[in-house]
């Protein structure tokens, strides 16, 4: 049966039943007392670090075992298999010195699953059983410091992760894994790169295979390990086209039915969970029953909540039959749909809906915006600039836009490093980040350090349509929404003609050739400075107000931003005439239309 065949008939079980993933491998391998030397097998007799422990490793040197475990677990009632790759990346690899080895324990553990899985469905075609290749969250964070004295340290990048991930997900696909899972996300940075590299791999091989996340809520404050919640991770992560979004690991079912009936309510996407049996006690053991468990997760099954459902740490195929029983008969979850909104994200959402409120996007974290940010950042103290970015949010901001185009410094340097001390400032990390950059090399290193659903400001057509369309589609895949100018191969746009014009080419291409979401699209139609001394700049203001209630009347969905401080730049050292001015044309540009402006928040 090839990958096609096995992909329709998991989206008609899908309409038709709750299906059920195994539970846990690591459990089940502990039952067996392995030594040193079943990790080693031959293959690794003389392997210079101990190996045990590295339960991966199992599905060359002890592929009996492994194949075992999936065997039981089908025989409990599972429709999918997770293959025994959790910390198969060259990353994790990496403390065993096993980074050689990265794609054989991948392609092991594929087809071990695929194995085992064709076997129960050549058994039991009624019910085909399925292969889901698993990334996990790897042993780094893209977002946290490991140095205590260094919060803007980071011990994985971005590249790294894609690198790894990318071999990873190579390995699976060719072992046979017809769905792939990034499990256990902790960092939602760490799962972005993942996201990145997968939908790569995809693109480069013309597949079309389902993608799923899985997300940990780590403790009782309802927030991944690094901070945010819930619905900022579901506004992370949704623009991958996932197949389903779920949550497992950290806390049992108990703990996890709010935060499991809140994504049910957030996501337009399928549902997974699949929970520990309990929470650890003082040895670090899971003692829940398959009864208590089963119990929870058959009322979750009642209420709606649930498309897919298994078990995690603690759990084993007692715990799986009593769960696969439990869910049996009850439909599947209904995928509700959404509304069209903007669904940003920093440690918490923001939801935007065109016209019912102003968002202000601080511009104080940007040089061009404020001498004083530029001087602080020239001068290296990082400490106080973060201080005018906590004062942005404290003021009212609701986006923080961060620029570093300045001559004297390396633009691309300085802002991967504010962007990474950021993150370690909860209370300027919880909005959202605007990354500001005529470069597009610093626009992308900002996006690379990013957890949440950002902004980049800006994309034009001035360069053509190749390079705007390559770099939209970039914009996309990193997770980011986006400014697009009103300025094309003849310049920028002064007139209302040209700015609407320019808009709605930019809104067709963004929409029919990159899959851009409208909602995702932020255009900024240029305002100018007025009372310059020339006539014809008299009428940049009314240009701009006019544009925006065209363009919202025309192009569905779409948001119109701008930077305020323009209009009044004649009348700069004249900070009262200033204000006055951006108040009274803050006033007539949000009634026409206008949903976000850079500013100075207080």
């Amino acid at each position: 049966m090839n990958a096609v065949t096995r992909r329709a008939q998991l989206e008609k079980a899908l309409t038709e039943r709750i299906l059920v993933l195994d539970g846990a491998m690591g459990t089940m391998i502990q039952t067996y007392g392995l030594e040193e030397a079943d990790y080693r097998g031959e293959r690794f007799r003389a392997h210079p670090v101990p190996l045990k422990g590295n339960s991966d490793l199992l599905s060359l040197t002890r592929p009996d075992i492994i194949a075992a475990i999936h065997r039981a677990y089908f025989e409990a009632g599972a429709d999918i298999a997770e293959t025994n790759t959790f910390t198969s990346t060259a990353i994790a690899q990496a403390d065993y010195r096993l980074e050689g080895a990265v794609r054989d324990l991948n392609l092991a553990g594929a087809r071990l699953a695929r194995a085992v899985a064709d076997e129960f469905t050549a058994r039991e075609p009624h019910q085909p059983r399925f292969v889901c290749g698993i990334l996990g969250p790897t042993n780094r964070t893209a977002s946290l410091s490991p140095d205590v004295n260094d919060p803007g340290f980071r011990g994985v990048t971005f590249d790294q992760l894609v690198a790894a991930y990318t071999e990873q997900a190579e390995a699976l696909l060719d072992g046979g894994a017809d769905l792939l899972m990034v499990e256990t996300v902790f960092d939602t940075l760490n799962c972005k790169a993942a996201l990145f590299a997968v939908r790569g791999v995809f693109q480069r091989r013309g597949a079309d295979v389902p993608l799923l996340v899985s997300g940990t809520i780590t403790d009782a404050s309802g927030r991944t390990l690094s901070g945010q919640t819930l619905e900022a991770f579901w506004n992370s992560v949704r623009h991958a086209d996932l197949f389903s979004i779920g949550l497992n690991c950290a806390l049992g079912a108990k703990q996890l039915r709010p935060y499991v009936e809140e994504l049910a309510g957030l996501a337009d996407r399928r549902v997974s969970c699949h929970p520990n049996a309990g929470l650890p006690n003082e040895f670090g053991q899971y003692e829940q029953s398959p009864e208590e468990m089963a119990a929870m997760l058959g009322e979750w099954a009642r209420s709606g909540f649930l498309n897919i459902v298994g078990g995690c740490c603690g759990t084993t195929p007692a715990h799986i039959r009593a769960i696969a029983e439990a869910v049996k008969g009850h439909p599947p979850r209904r995928i509700p749909d959404t509304p069209r909104v903007t669904r940003l994200a920093g440690l918490e959402p923001l939801r935007m809906w065109p016209g019912s409120l102003f968002v202000n996007v601080g511009e104080r974290t940007n040089v061009t915006g404020s001498s004083k940010f530029a001087e602080l950042v020239k001068q290296g103290d990082y400490d106080k600039a973060l201080d005018v970015a906590r004062q942005q949010v404290e003021n009212g901001a609701q986006i923080i836009d961060v620029n570093m185009d300045e001559g004297m410094l390396d633009s691309q340097a300085a802002m991967v490093r504010f962007l990474n001390l950021i993150a370690a400032e909860p209370d300027i990390s919880k909005v959202p980040v605007m990354i500001d950059s005529s470069k597009w090399e610093v626009i992308e290193a900002g996006l690379k350090c990013v957890q949440g659903k950002g902004i980049v400001n800006s994309i034009s057509l001035k360069e053509g349509e190749p390079a705007f369309v390559g770099r939209a589609t970039l914009v996309r895949r990193y997770g980011a929404a986006v400014v697009v100018m009103a300025f094309d191969e003849q310049g920028q746009a002064d007139t209302v003609d040209r700015k609407v014009a320019i808009c709605a080419r930019a809104y067709r291409i963004l929409t029919e050739q990159v899959g851009f979401p409208p909602e995702d699209i932020i255009f900024d139609p240029n305002i100018f400075a007025v009372a310059t001394g020339l006539a014809e700049h008299s009428g940049y203001a009314m240009a701009y107000l006019e544009a925006c209630r065209r363009i919202k009347q025309t192009l569905p969905h779409c948001l119109v931003s701008g930077g305020v401080s323009n209009l009044s730049f004649s009348f700069r050292g004249s900070n009262r005439v200033r204000e006055a001015m951006h108040s009274a044309f803050l006033y007539h540009a949000i009634q026409a239309g206008m949903d976000m402006g850079i500013v100075n928040a207080g």
